[in-house]
Protein backbone atom coordinates (compact mmCIF):
# COMPACT_ATOMS: atom_id res chain seq x y z
CA UNK A 1 0.00 0.00 0.00
CA UNK A 2 0.87 3.23 -0.85
CA UNK A 3 1.45 6.79 1.15
CA UNK A 4 -1.16 8.08 3.15
CA UNK A 5 -3.05 10.67 2.09
CA UNK A 6 -5.29 13.40 4.19
CA UNK A 7 -7.79 13.37 1.29
CA UNK A 8 -8.26 11.56 -1.91
CA UNK A 9 -10.31 13.29 -4.76
CA UNK A 10 -12.25 10.94 -7.20
CA UNK A 11 -12.64 13.45 -10.30
CA UNK A 12 -11.03 15.97 -11.37
CA UNK A 13 -14.06 18.29 -12.98
CA UNK A 14 -14.57 21.84 -11.94
CA UNK A 15 -15.98 20.20 -8.51
CA UNK A 16 -13.10 17.71 -7.91
CA UNK A 17 -9.62 19.79 -8.79
CA UNK A 18 -11.40 23.09 -7.09
CA UNK A 19 -11.53 20.63 -4.06
CA UNK A 20 -8.01 19.36 -4.14
CA UNK A 21 -6.58 22.89 -4.47
CA UNK A 22 -8.35 24.45 -1.78
CA UNK A 23 -8.11 21.27 0.21
CA UNK A 24 -4.37 21.89 -0.46
CA UNK A 25 -4.24 25.46 0.63
CA UNK A 26 -5.45 24.44 4.02
CA UNK A 27 -2.53 22.30 4.75
CA UNK A 28 -3.80 18.76 3.59
CA UNK A 29 -1.57 16.35 1.90
CA UNK A 30 -4.08 15.28 -1.55
CA UNK A 31 -4.00 13.44 -4.16
CA UNK A 32 -6.28 13.26 -7.33
CA UNK A 33 -7.65 10.04 -9.60
CA UNK A 34 -8.48 10.73 -12.72
CA UNK A 35 -9.34 8.35 -15.84
CA UNK A 36 -9.15 10.66 -19.05
CA UNK A 37 -8.10 14.25 -18.71
CA UNK A 38 -7.64 16.95 -15.68
CA UNK A 39 -10.57 19.31 -15.97
CA UNK A 40 -12.86 16.62 -16.50
CA UNK A 41 -15.79 17.11 -18.74
CA UNK A 42 -16.33 21.20 -18.44
CA UNK A 43 -12.45 21.61 -19.31
CA UNK A 44 -12.32 19.01 -22.13
CA UNK A 45 -16.14 18.18 -23.38
CA UNK A 46 -18.16 20.57 -22.21
CA UNK A 47 -18.23 24.23 -20.78
CA UNK A 48 -14.91 25.41 -22.32
CA UNK A 49 -14.55 23.59 -26.25
CA UNK A 50 -18.47 24.45 -26.55
CA UNK A 51 -17.80 28.17 -26.27
CA UNK A 52 -14.86 28.29 -28.18
CA UNK A 53 -17.05 26.89 -31.24
CA UNK A 54 -20.03 29.21 -29.86
CA UNK A 55 -17.28 31.97 -30.51
CA UNK A 56 -16.43 30.49 -33.94
CA UNK A 57 -20.27 31.06 -34.94
CA UNK A 58 -20.66 34.45 -33.46
CA UNK A 59 -17.35 35.56 -35.61
CA UNK A 60 -18.82 33.91 -38.81
CA UNK A 61 -22.62 35.87 -38.16
CA UNK A 62 -20.17 39.21 -37.84
CA UNK A 63 -18.77 38.65 -40.82
CA UNK A 64 -22.15 37.58 -42.52
CA UNK A 65 -23.45 41.22 -41.02
CA UNK A 66 -20.52 43.55 -41.55
CA UNK A 67 -22.21 45.46 -44.05
CA UNK A 68 -25.02 46.40 -41.04
CA UNK A 69 -22.14 48.39 -39.33
CA UNK A 70 -20.24 49.61 -42.89
CA UNK A 71 -17.78 47.20 -43.30
CA UNK A 72 -17.59 45.15 -46.61
CA UNK A 73 -16.43 41.89 -46.53
CA UNK A 74 -15.69 39.60 -49.41
CA UNK A 75 -14.98 35.69 -49.57
CA UNK A 76 -16.25 34.50 -46.07
CA UNK A 77 -16.39 30.79 -45.13
CA UNK A 78 -16.83 28.11 -42.67
CA UNK A 79 -14.07 26.69 -41.96
CA UNK A 80 -15.42 23.78 -40.33
CA UNK A 81 -12.29 21.62 -39.45
CA UNK A 82 -10.59 24.67 -38.10
CA UNK A 83 -13.79 25.57 -35.85
CA UNK A 84 -13.47 22.14 -34.33
CA UNK A 85 -9.64 21.89 -33.89
CA UNK A 86 -9.54 25.31 -32.20
CA UNK A 87 -12.19 24.20 -29.82
CA UNK A 88 -9.71 21.04 -29.52
CA UNK A 89 -6.99 23.19 -28.81
CA UNK A 90 -8.57 25.62 -26.63
CA UNK A 91 -9.62 22.49 -24.20
CA UNK A 92 -6.08 21.31 -24.17
CA UNK A 93 -4.73 24.49 -23.31
CA UNK A 94 -7.43 24.13 -20.19
CA UNK A 95 -6.41 20.95 -19.26
CA UNK A 96 -3.11 21.65 -19.21
CA UNK A 97 -3.66 24.51 -17.06
CA UNK A 98 -5.24 21.98 -14.33
CA UNK A 99 -2.25 20.26 -14.64
CA UNK A 100 -0.11 23.34 -13.76
CA UNK A 101 -2.08 23.73 -10.78
CA UNK A 102 -1.67 20.28 -9.31
CA UNK A 103 2.21 20.85 -9.76
CA UNK A 104 1.76 23.94 -7.98
CA UNK A 105 -0.20 23.01 -5.17
CA UNK A 106 1.61 19.50 -4.73
CA UNK A 107 -1.34 17.72 -5.51
CA UNK A 108 -0.33 13.94 -6.52
CA UNK A 109 -2.30 12.73 -9.80
CA UNK A 110 -3.19 8.99 -9.85
CA UNK A 111 -4.21 8.14 -13.30
CA UNK A 112 -6.99 5.70 -13.62
CA UNK A 113 -10.48 5.00 -12.57
CA UNK A 114 -10.62 5.42 -8.72
CA UNK A 115 -12.92 3.45 -6.95
CA UNK A 116 -14.13 3.13 -2.80
CA UNK A 117 -13.03 -0.35 -1.40
CA UNK A 118 -13.12 0.77 2.00
CA UNK A 119 -13.75 4.01 4.29
CA UNK A 120 -10.43 4.63 4.45
CA UNK A 121 -9.21 3.16 1.18
CA UNK A 122 -9.20 4.22 -3.08
CA UNK A 123 -8.06 1.77 -5.83
CA UNK A 124 -7.14 2.76 -8.64
CA UNK A 125 -7.03 0.91 -11.83
CA UNK A 126 -4.92 1.91 -14.60
CA UNK A 127 -5.31 1.55 -18.41
CA UNK A 128 -2.86 -1.31 -18.58
CA UNK A 129 -5.23 -3.56 -15.82
CA UNK A 130 -3.05 -2.78 -13.06
CA UNK A 131 -4.62 -2.45 -9.45
CA UNK A 132 -3.01 -0.31 -6.55
CA UNK A 133 -5.04 0.70 -3.53
CA UNK A 134 -4.76 4.22 -1.88
CA UNK A 135 -5.19 5.22 1.72
CA UNK A 136 -6.92 8.68 3.18
CA UNK A 137 -8.51 9.65 6.24
CA UNK A 138 -10.90 11.75 3.74
CA UNK A 139 -12.42 10.72 0.36
CA UNK A 140 -14.70 13.24 -2.15
CA UNK A 141 -16.27 11.51 -4.54
CA UNK A 142 -16.95 13.62 -7.77
CA UNK A 143 -17.50 11.46 -10.82
CA UNK A 144 -19.54 13.80 -12.17
CA UNK A 145 -22.19 13.12 -15.53
CA UNK A 146 -22.40 12.06 -19.11
CA UNK A 147 -24.92 12.37 -21.90
CA UNK A 148 -28.08 10.74 -20.74
CA UNK A 149 -29.35 8.20 -23.30
CA UNK A 150 -33.50 7.53 -24.27
CA UNK A 151 -34.00 3.94 -23.82
CA UNK A 152 -35.87 3.67 -27.33
CA UNK A 153 -33.01 5.97 -29.08
CA UNK A 154 -29.72 4.87 -27.66
CA UNK A 155 -26.54 7.29 -28.90
CA UNK A 156 -24.39 5.13 -31.41
CA UNK A 157 -21.95 8.12 -31.77
CA UNK A 158 -22.26 8.26 -35.82
CA UNK A 159 -25.55 8.99 -36.37
CA UNK A 160 -26.79 9.51 -33.19
CA UNK A 161 -24.66 11.84 -31.22
CA UNK A 162 -24.05 12.85 -27.90
CA UNK A 163 -22.44 16.53 -27.43
CA UNK A 164 -19.21 14.77 -27.54
CA UNK A 165 -19.63 13.80 -31.08
CA UNK A 166 -20.75 17.24 -31.86
CA UNK A 167 -18.00 18.74 -30.88
CA UNK A 168 -15.53 16.42 -33.13
CA UNK A 169 -17.67 15.65 -35.96
CA UNK A 170 -15.95 14.87 -39.08
CA UNK A 171 -17.57 16.72 -41.42
CA UNK A 172 -20.45 19.05 -40.90
CA UNK A 173 -24.03 17.78 -41.32
CA UNK A 174 -26.30 19.05 -44.00
CA UNK A 175 -29.45 18.23 -41.60
CA UNK A 176 -29.67 18.20 -37.85
CA UNK A 177 -32.45 17.13 -35.47
CA UNK A 178 -31.99 17.94 -31.68
CA UNK A 179 -33.71 16.02 -28.84
CA UNK A 180 -34.19 18.66 -26.14
CA UNK A 181 -33.56 22.40 -25.52
CA UNK A 182 -32.04 22.26 -22.61
CA UNK A 183 -28.85 24.41 -22.46
CA UNK A 184 -26.86 22.13 -24.37
CA UNK A 185 -29.72 21.31 -26.92
CA UNK A 186 -30.15 25.33 -27.76
CA UNK A 187 -26.58 25.97 -27.73
CA UNK A 188 -25.72 23.15 -30.31
CA UNK A 189 -28.66 24.64 -32.56
CA UNK A 190 -27.02 27.97 -32.93
CA UNK A 191 -23.82 26.67 -33.54
CA UNK A 192 -24.72 24.48 -35.75
CA UNK A 193 -27.62 26.94 -38.24
CA UNK A 194 -25.29 29.53 -37.65
CA UNK A 195 -23.01 27.60 -40.14
CA UNK A 196 -25.50 26.16 -42.43
CA UNK A 197 -26.61 23.35 -41.51
CA UNK A 198 -30.83 23.07 -41.16
CA UNK A 199 -31.71 22.34 -37.97
CA UNK A 200 -34.96 21.33 -36.01
CA UNK A 201 -34.87 21.20 -32.05
CA UNK A 202 -37.59 18.73 -30.57
CA UNK A 203 -38.54 19.70 -26.88
CA UNK A 204 -41.29 17.18 -24.99
CA UNK A 205 -42.25 20.31 -22.63
CA UNK A 206 -44.76 23.33 -23.96
CA UNK A 207 -41.62 25.43 -24.11
CA UNK A 208 -38.05 25.55 -25.45
CA UNK A 209 -35.56 26.28 -22.52
CA UNK A 210 -38.39 24.86 -20.23
CA UNK A 211 -36.52 25.54 -16.83
CA UNK A 212 -36.41 29.48 -17.52
CA UNK A 213 -39.18 32.32 -16.97
CA UNK A 214 -41.77 31.61 -19.55
CA UNK A 215 -41.05 35.23 -21.59
CA UNK A 216 -37.39 34.33 -21.80
CA UNK A 217 -38.71 31.19 -23.23
CA UNK A 218 -40.89 32.80 -25.85
CA UNK A 219 -38.35 35.47 -26.56
CA UNK A 220 -35.95 32.69 -27.84
CA UNK A 221 -38.80 30.89 -29.78
CA UNK A 222 -39.03 34.16 -31.76
CA UNK A 223 -35.49 35.26 -31.93
CA UNK A 224 -34.80 31.49 -33.39
CA UNK A 225 -37.46 31.60 -35.99
CA UNK A 226 -35.83 34.62 -37.14
CA UNK A 227 -32.35 33.05 -37.71
CA UNK A 228 -34.19 29.64 -39.42
CA UNK A 229 -34.05 27.14 -35.97
CA UNK A 230 -37.46 25.26 -36.25
CA UNK A 231 -38.36 24.21 -32.79
CA UNK A 232 -41.27 21.86 -32.40
CA UNK A 233 -42.61 21.89 -28.29
CA UNK A 234 -45.03 19.87 -27.11
CA UNK A 235 -43.28 16.86 -29.01
CA UNK A 236 -41.16 13.71 -28.91
CA UNK A 237 -39.13 11.52 -30.96
CA UNK A 238 -40.92 8.41 -31.19
CA UNK A 239 -38.24 6.78 -33.31
CA UNK A 240 -34.90 7.02 -35.25
CA UNK A 241 -34.32 4.77 -38.58
CA UNK A 242 -30.80 4.82 -38.84
CA UNK A 243 -30.92 1.72 -41.51
CA UNK A 244 -30.13 4.06 -44.34
CA UNK A 245 -27.87 6.78 -45.87
CA UNK A 246 -28.89 9.11 -43.15
CA UNK A 247 -31.85 9.20 -40.38
CA UNK A 248 -35.71 9.10 -40.40
CA UNK A 249 -37.14 10.69 -37.72
CA UNK A 250 -40.51 10.53 -36.21
CA UNK A 251 -42.32 12.89 -34.03
CA UNK A 252 -44.92 12.76 -32.34
CA UNK A 253 -46.97 15.93 -31.14
CA UNK A 254 -47.78 15.64 -27.97
CA UNK A 255 -51.51 16.94 -28.05
CA UNK A 256 -52.95 15.73 -31.22
CA UNK A 257 -50.78 12.62 -31.35
CA UNK A 258 -49.73 13.59 -35.22
CA UNK A 259 -46.33 12.15 -36.54
CA UNK A 260 -44.23 14.15 -38.69
CA UNK A 261 -41.23 12.56 -40.03
CA UNK A 262 -38.09 14.08 -41.07
CA UNK A 263 -34.76 13.21 -42.95
CA UNK A 264 -31.40 14.72 -41.22
CA UNK A 265 -27.92 13.46 -41.53
CA UNK A 266 -27.60 13.69 -37.77
CA UNK A 267 -29.58 13.50 -34.44
CA UNK A 268 -28.14 14.76 -31.41
CA UNK A 269 -29.42 13.36 -27.92
CA UNK A 270 -29.79 16.17 -25.97
CA UNK A 271 -32.07 14.94 -22.86
CA UNK A 272 -30.17 15.65 -20.31
CA UNK A 273 -27.38 14.57 -17.62
CA UNK A 274 -26.89 11.44 -15.69
CA UNK A 275 -24.64 10.65 -13.06
CA UNK A 276 -21.42 8.23 -12.65
CA UNK A 277 -22.39 6.27 -10.03
CA UNK A 278 -21.48 2.84 -11.51
CA UNK A 279 -18.14 0.95 -10.43
CA UNK A 280 -16.95 3.13 -7.49
CA UNK A 281 -17.80 1.29 -4.43
CA UNK A 282 -20.77 2.49 -3.10
CA UNK A 283 -22.71 -0.34 -2.25
CA UNK A 284 -19.40 -2.32 -1.25
CA UNK A 285 -18.42 0.37 1.34
CA UNK A 286 -22.26 1.33 1.82
CA UNK A 287 -22.34 4.53 0.88
CA UNK A 288 -26.38 5.72 0.72
CA UNK A 289 -27.60 6.88 -2.84
CA UNK A 290 -30.88 7.51 -4.22
CA UNK A 291 -32.49 7.98 -7.63
CA UNK A 292 -29.00 8.36 -9.43
CA UNK A 293 -27.57 10.65 -6.42
CA UNK A 294 -25.63 10.08 -3.24
CA UNK A 295 -27.20 11.47 -0.08
CA UNK A 296 -24.93 14.24 1.53
CA UNK A 297 -25.71 16.61 4.13
CA UNK A 298 -24.90 20.28 3.56
CA UNK A 299 -21.12 19.87 3.60
CA UNK A 300 -21.61 17.27 1.54
CA UNK A 301 -21.05 13.97 3.97
CA UNK A 302 -22.38 11.12 3.39
CA UNK A 303 -23.54 8.52 5.87
CA UNK A 304 -19.88 7.03 5.73
CA UNK A 305 -18.06 9.76 7.84
CA UNK A 306 -14.87 9.85 5.60
CA UNK A 307 -16.82 9.66 2.26
CA UNK A 308 -17.84 12.97 1.05
CA UNK A 309 -19.84 13.56 -2.30
CA UNK A 310 -19.75 16.70 -4.68
CA UNK A 311 -21.21 18.07 -7.85
CA UNK A 312 -23.33 16.33 -10.53
CA UNK A 313 -23.58 13.17 -8.39
CA UNK A 314 -25.50 14.92 -5.39
CA UNK A 315 -28.73 17.21 -5.32
CA UNK A 316 -28.92 20.69 -6.78
CA UNK A 317 -27.95 21.84 -10.68
CA UNK A 318 -25.82 19.82 -12.81
CA UNK A 319 -23.50 23.44 -13.00
CA UNK A 320 -19.45 23.72 -13.12
CA UNK A 321 -19.30 26.67 -10.47
CA UNK A 322 -21.97 24.57 -7.88
CA UNK A 323 -19.47 21.99 -8.22
CA UNK A 324 -16.78 23.92 -7.66
CA UNK A 325 -18.21 25.97 -4.55
CA UNK A 326 -19.45 22.84 -3.33
CA UNK A 327 -16.02 21.57 -2.98
CA UNK A 328 -15.05 24.52 -1.34
CA UNK A 329 -17.36 24.50 1.50
CA UNK A 330 -16.58 20.33 1.77
CA UNK A 331 -13.13 20.47 2.14
CA UNK A 332 -13.09 23.91 4.27
CA UNK A 333 -15.98 22.21 6.87
CA UNK A 334 -13.63 19.04 6.59
CA UNK A 335 -10.33 20.79 8.06
CA UNK A 336 -12.73 22.47 11.00
CA UNK A 337 -13.66 25.83 9.39
CA UNK A 338 -17.61 26.84 9.61
CA UNK A 339 -18.41 27.86 6.00
CA UNK A 340 -21.87 28.99 4.86
CA UNK A 341 -24.53 26.54 3.43
CA UNK A 342 -25.12 26.82 -0.15
CA UNK A 343 -28.34 28.58 -1.06
CA UNK A 344 -29.20 26.62 -4.02
CA UNK A 345 -31.53 29.52 -4.41
CA UNK A 346 -29.12 32.10 -5.36
CA UNK A 347 -27.33 29.51 -8.30
CA UNK A 348 -27.18 31.34 -11.81
CA UNK A 349 -27.87 29.48 -14.74
CA UNK A 350 -26.52 31.07 -18.11
CA UNK A 351 -26.75 29.33 -21.50
CA UNK A 352 -24.57 30.65 -24.23
CA UNK A 353 -27.17 30.82 -27.47
CA UNK A 354 -27.92 33.60 -29.25
CA UNK A 355 -29.42 35.75 -27.81
CA UNK A 356 -27.40 34.36 -24.92
CA UNK A 357 -29.89 33.69 -21.52
CA UNK A 358 -29.13 34.26 -17.88
CA UNK A 359 -31.43 33.63 -14.66
CA UNK A 360 -30.75 33.41 -10.82
CA UNK A 361 -33.51 33.04 -8.51
CA UNK A 362 -37.72 32.40 -8.81
CA UNK A 363 -39.19 32.70 -12.33
CA UNK A 364 -42.58 35.34 -12.53
CA UNK A 365 -44.08 31.61 -12.51
CA UNK A 366 -42.68 29.94 -9.93
CA UNK A 367 -42.31 33.36 -7.14
CA UNK A 368 -46.45 33.15 -7.26
CA UNK A 369 -46.57 29.34 -6.80
CA UNK A 370 -44.69 29.98 -3.78
CA UNK A 371 -47.35 32.48 -2.71
CA UNK A 372 -45.81 35.90 -3.19
CA UNK A 373 -47.57 39.30 -3.82
CA UNK A 374 -44.98 40.56 -6.09
CA UNK A 375 -43.67 43.42 -8.49
CA UNK A 376 -42.48 42.72 -12.15
CA UNK A 377 -40.28 44.85 -13.78
CA UNK A 378 -39.08 44.45 -17.78
CA UNK A 379 -36.95 46.55 -20.23
CA UNK A 380 -35.86 45.79 -23.24
CA UNK A 381 -32.64 46.59 -24.63
CA UNK A 382 -34.35 47.88 -27.77
CA UNK A 383 -34.75 50.85 -25.30
CA UNK A 384 -31.08 50.69 -24.73
CA UNK A 385 -28.47 52.90 -26.43
CA UNK A 386 -25.32 50.38 -26.48
CA UNK A 387 -27.71 47.62 -27.29
CA UNK A 388 -28.74 50.48 -30.46
CA UNK A 389 -25.15 51.18 -30.93
CA UNK A 390 -24.21 47.55 -31.30
CA UNK A 391 -26.80 46.33 -33.18
CA UNK A 392 -28.25 44.11 -30.73
CA UNK A 393 -31.63 44.85 -29.64
CA UNK A 394 -33.48 41.71 -29.30
CA UNK A 395 -33.87 40.71 -25.81
CA UNK A 396 -34.81 42.25 -22.27
CA UNK A 397 -33.99 42.36 -18.25
CA UNK A 398 -36.67 40.84 -16.42
CA UNK A 399 -36.89 41.45 -12.72
CA UNK A 400 -39.28 40.03 -9.73
CA UNK A 401 -39.48 41.47 -6.46
CA UNK A 402 -41.63 40.98 -3.12
CA UNK A 403 -43.97 43.32 -2.66
CA UNK A 404 -44.09 43.06 1.09
CA UNK A 405 -40.56 43.66 1.82
CA UNK A 406 -38.92 44.12 -1.41
CA UNK A 407 -36.94 40.59 -1.63
CA UNK A 408 -35.32 40.58 -4.57
CA UNK A 409 -36.82 37.03 -6.08
CA UNK A 410 -35.48 36.82 -9.15
CA UNK A 411 -33.55 38.17 -11.99
CA UNK A 412 -34.29 36.90 -15.90
CA UNK A 413 -32.27 38.00 -19.16
CA UNK A 414 -31.78 37.57 -22.51
CA UNK A 415 -29.90 38.80 -25.12
CA UNK A 416 -26.01 39.90 -25.74
CA UNK A 417 -23.48 39.60 -22.97
CA UNK A 418 -26.47 39.28 -20.48
CA UNK A 419 -24.54 36.19 -19.17
CA UNK A 420 -21.97 38.88 -18.37
CA UNK A 421 -24.87 40.63 -16.29
CA UNK A 422 -26.28 38.50 -13.78
CA UNK A 423 -23.56 38.34 -11.02
CA UNK A 424 -24.76 41.54 -10.05
CA UNK A 425 -28.04 40.11 -9.31
CA UNK A 426 -26.28 37.33 -7.54
CA UNK A 427 -24.71 39.27 -5.56
CA UNK A 428 -27.27 41.43 -4.91
CA UNK A 429 -29.64 38.81 -3.44
CA UNK A 430 -26.25 37.73 -1.62
CA UNK A 431 -26.04 40.86 0.37
CA UNK A 432 -29.98 41.31 0.63
CA UNK A 433 -30.02 44.72 -1.49
CA UNK A 434 -33.00 46.14 -1.84
CA UNK A 435 -34.47 47.56 -4.90
CA UNK A 436 -33.96 51.18 -3.96
CA UNK A 437 -30.71 50.24 -3.65
CA UNK A 438 -30.26 48.80 -7.19
CA UNK A 439 -31.68 51.88 -8.44
CA UNK A 440 -29.94 54.41 -6.52
CA UNK A 441 -26.13 52.54 -7.60
CA UNK A 442 -25.06 54.50 -10.14
CA UNK A 443 -24.19 52.53 -13.83
CA UNK A 444 -22.36 53.59 -16.17
CA UNK A 445 -23.67 55.01 -19.45
CA UNK A 446 -23.44 53.13 -22.02
CA UNK A 447 -23.79 50.01 -21.01
CA UNK A 448 -26.22 47.07 -21.06
CA UNK A 449 -26.08 46.42 -17.47
CA UNK A 450 -27.71 49.83 -16.89
CA UNK A 451 -30.71 47.60 -18.12
CA UNK A 452 -30.91 46.06 -14.59
CA UNK A 453 -31.60 49.41 -12.99
CA UNK A 454 -33.91 50.20 -15.11
CA UNK A 455 -35.88 46.24 -15.36
CA UNK A 456 -35.65 47.36 -11.21
CA UNK A 457 -37.05 51.24 -11.53
CA UNK A 458 -39.76 50.00 -13.65
CA UNK A 459 -40.74 47.23 -11.40
CA UNK A 460 -41.55 50.32 -8.77
CA UNK A 461 -42.10 53.27 -11.38
CA UNK A 462 -39.74 54.83 -11.48
CA UNK A 463 -38.23 53.98 -14.88
CA UNK A 464 -36.55 56.92 -16.64
CA UNK A 465 -36.11 55.48 -20.31
CA UNK A 466 -39.08 53.64 -20.79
Amino acid sequence: MSAKYDLIVIGSGPGGYVAAIRASQLGMKVAIVEKENLGGICLNWGCIPTKALLKSAQVYNYVQHAKDYGVEVSGSNVDFDSMINRSRGVANGMSKGVEFLMKKNKIEKLMGFGKLVDKNKVEVKAEDGTATVYEAENVILATGGRAKQLPHIPIDGEKIIGYRQAMTLPKQPKKMVVMGSGAIGVEFAYFYNSIGTEVTVVEFLPTLVPNEDKDVAKELEKSFKKQGIKSMTNAAVTGVDTSGEGCVVTIKNNKNEKETVIECDVVLSAVGVETNLEGIGLEEVGVAHDRGKVLVNDYYQTNIPSVYAIGDIVHGPALAHVASHEGIICVEKMSGMTPEPMNYNNIPGCTYTYPEIASVGFTEEKAKEAGYDIKVGKFPFSASGKASASGAKEGFVKVIFDAKYGEWLGCHMIGMNVTEMIAEAVAARKLEATAHEIITAVHPHPTLSEAVMEAVAQAYDECIHL
